[in-house]
């Protein structure tokens, strides 16, 4: 469903950190293959036209479902007690397929979502393509790196920031515990004077969330994130980045001594003597395994 509707790149996280808390794993490989025979079905924002409210008005997750139906375990438990096939037969229901399109005539041939793999992201990173630029799929380009939070918003719109379209903008440490928290921080602006050119959309890679409603060509989650030493942390200003949709890869391209000495000088960063906050840093989980506590996961 989440892939069918153009859903939000955080329920990823959702999923795998209710899953994990039952013991079952949620494999970002099954995730892209779950994806490449799923089409999007409804025209919603920001990978359509339609707001929420159109959606359900249109005949909503019943009538995702039944188009989903070849792909569902109908035998499934519902919370009314009826099974999922059971429930799909109960009764007709009004479809408005200027909203929900039919299998036969999707938005987009394959999911919402697909997880990238490769040297920037060895544990994954996410990308909601059905809201990002198709032209951006496949791009190679000079990495313009942020430190922090407080270092985008203190250079991004810099009339002298060494950026051009083309460029690939990168924010460290907003993960589960650089951020801390992972805040909703990966929508980076276009910096000033390209958004003043018309520039529209450009690559952008972080380790933080992004709320489901923004469009671009980011890629989210990256993990391991910056803050515990993934690659990540390693990306220089000028470092040449790939990106490819279409072999699920992002790759940093800087050969593997001058990573290594680059690693010798990288520094984790403190956590307190005591308190919540050192619970949390000692205990929180990175992005694949839903950002939830160590000790709420199912030992079974």
């Amino acid at each position: 469903m989440l892939l069918a509707i153009g859903g939000s790149t955080n329920a990823i996280i959702h999923l795998t950190a209710i899953a994990g808390r039952a013991g079952v794993a949620i494999s970002l490989d099954r995730l892209n293959a779950i994806s490449d025979e799923t089409p999007v079905l409804v025209d919603l924002k920001p990978s359509g036209d339609f707001y929420m409210e159109d959606f359900f008005n249109a005949g909503g997750l019943g009538a995702v479902l039944a188009e989903l139906r070849p792909q569902l375990h109908e035998s499934c438990l519902t919370v009314t007690g009826e099974t999922l096939g059971a429930r799909l037969d109960a009764a007709p229901r009004y479809v408005d397929r200027g909203v929900i399109r039919p299998r036969s005539e999707p938005i987009l041939a394959v999911g919402g979502l697909v997880a990238l793999f490769g040297t920037l992201a060895p544990d994954g990173a996410i990308l909601k393509r059905s809201a990002a630029d198709a032209r951006l799929f496949e791009t190679e380009a000079e990495a313009v790196v942020f430190d922090s939070l407080e270092d985008l918003s203190a250079r991004v719109d810099d009339p002298d920031l060494p950026v051009t379209p083309e460029s690939i903008l990168v924010l460290k440490n907003a993960g589960p515990k650089g951020g801390p928290g992972m805040p909703e921080a990966g929508y980076l602006p276009i910096p000033q004077k390209l958004a003043r050119a018309g520039v529209k959309d450009m690559v952008r890679i972080s380790d933080a969330r992004m709320s489901g409603t923004a469009f671009g060509t980011i890629v989210l989650h990256v993990t391991p994130e910056a803050a515990v030493g993934g690659p990540l942390a390693l990306v220089a200003t000028g470092d040449r980045i790939k990106l490819s949709v279409k072999e699920r890869k992002l790759d940093l391209l800087v050969g593997e001594t001058e990573l290594a000495r680059r690693r010798a000088t990288w520094k984790p960063v403190d956590v307190p003597a005591r308190g919540y906050r050192k619970l949390y840093m000692d205990h929180v989980l990175q992005a694949d395994h839903g950002c939830d506590f160590d000790f709420l996961r199912s030992r079974g």
